[in-house]
């Protein structure tokens, strides 16, 4: 089976909320990451079903965050890992069909995601945001070193809304991922086709 991996010029969101996620979808979303920190194992592999079931309706790549083996079961298109876990061992649990995305905060992780083989990284968070409290950001500077530099698709992530996204488009990101922002998932898509002609 071939990953099939979008990210060029598309909107990732993220959420707990199955229904943001289906209309996140609708509004033309390619790539939809499920990430709920607080559903217990049953919970959450419920509502990853209920995205692949999805899948029948409409076209898109669903991500699950941080559990490789749920992912598996739940017969994800992908897992999204943190720095606190091992691409290696994620591709050892979930094979080669999977795409593994990974979290990387600088140049020096980013690299290390693509020699591990990740098939995408996440860049940020590029301004600060209350989904990761206590994360500094990293601002535009390694969006721009992630886009020059590493061959790899990235998501410029964090605190990204209509206020500054131009911003970050102009830093070379192509794919850009939104959790509070989803609401404006159609405005955001324009914002980044636009960037790209």
């Amino acid at each position: 089976m071939t990953r099939k991996i979008p990210f060029r010029n598309d909107l990732y969101v993220i959420s707990a909320s199955v229904d943001d996620l289906k209309r996140a979808v609708d509004d033309g979303a390619a790539i939809v990451q499920l990430r709920d920190k607080t559903g217990d194992e049953k919970t959450v592999l419920a509502k990853a079903r209920e995205m692949i079931e999805y899948k029948k309706i409409r076209d898109f790549v669903f991500i699950l965050n941080d559990d490789p083996q749920l992912a598996l079961r739940a017969g994800a298109d992908g897992v999204h890992i943190g720095q606190d876990m091992s691409t290696k061992d994620t591709r050892a649990i979930v094979g080669d069909g999977m795409i593994i995305g990974k979290t990387t905060h600088n140049l020096e992780q980013g690299r290390r995601a693509i020699a591990d083989g990740a098939d995408y990284i996440s860049t940020g968070p590029v301004y600060p945001t209350p989904t990761k409290p206590g994360r500094p950001a990293v601002g535009l500077g390694y969006v721009r070193e992630a886009a020059q530099d590493l061959d790899i698709p990235a998501v410029a992530i964090g605190g990204i809304d209509l206020t500054n996204i131009d911003d970050v488009l102009d830093a070379g990101a192509r794919t850009i991922g939104v959790v509070r922002a989803c609401i404006d998932a159609p405005e955001l898509l324009k914002r980044i086709r636009k960037a790209a002609e």
